[in-house]
């Protein structure tokens, strides 16, 4: 069964995550806020940023700058900056 929250990132009623997908109390500010349709564009900015950036999640300062920029992008309406996201002009 689908649960419906208002979404912070598109700022409308949304469909709600089915489960929690990130731990603790951000993790539940998340699914309490945070619409499957905004997670699942997260999730494509987050893969371009780990690869852009050339991020390893072994790394507690990686991992804490990709949740900066999740916190961001989620709930303070930031857009995720990728440098090399434009197409590379012959540099």
């Amino acid at each position: 069964m689908s649960r419906t929250i208002f979404c912070q990132r598109l700022n409308k009623e949304a469909e709600g995550l089915d489960f929690q997908m990130y731990p603790g109390e951000l993790g539940k500010r998340i699914y309490d806020n945070i619409s499957k349709e905004a997670w699942s564009e997260w999730q494509k900015k987050q893969t371009m940023l780990i690869n852009e950036k050339k991020l390893n999640m072994m790394n507690a300062d990686h991992r804490k700058l990709l949740e900066q920029e999740m916190i961001a992008y989620l709930f303070e309406g930031a857009n995720v900056d990728i440098e090399g996201y434009t197409p590379p002009s012959g540099n």
